[in-house]
C-alpha cells in the first residue's frame, strides 16, 4: 500500500466533524485511519476556514479561487489588448 491515501471530500469532513463536534483527539482519529495528526489538523483547519468549499480535491479549485484565477486572467488579456 502507498503512503499517500487518497480520502474522498466527504470523508475528510466526516473526520472533521469527529474533532470539531464530538470532541475526540486528532491524535486518536489519526491513528485509527492512519495518517498523522498534522492531516487531520490541516483538515480541520481548512475546514474551518474555507466550510464547505475546503476540499476540492486534487488538480481543483474552490469556487472562489477559479473566480479570482478567471479574473486575474480577464485582466491580463484586457491589458494585453489595450497595449
Amino acid at each position: 500500500m502507498s503512503n499517500k491515501n487518497k480520502f474522498t471530500e466527504d470523508y475528510k469532513k466526516e473526520i472533521v466533524k469527529l474533532v470539531t463536534e464530538l470532541g475526540k483527539k486528532p491524535t486518536d482519529v489519526a491513528k485509527d485511519i492512519g495518517v498523522t495528526p498534522t492531516s487531520i489538523r490541516r483538515w480541520v483547519k481548512q475546514y474551518s476556514l474555507h466550510g464547505e468549499d475546503a476540499f476540492p480535491g486534487k488538480g481543483k479549485l474552490r469556487p472562489a479561487d477559479a473566480e479570482q484565477k478567471r479574473l486575474e486572467k480577464e485582466n491580463k488579456d484586457l491589458k494585453e489588448e489595450i497595449a
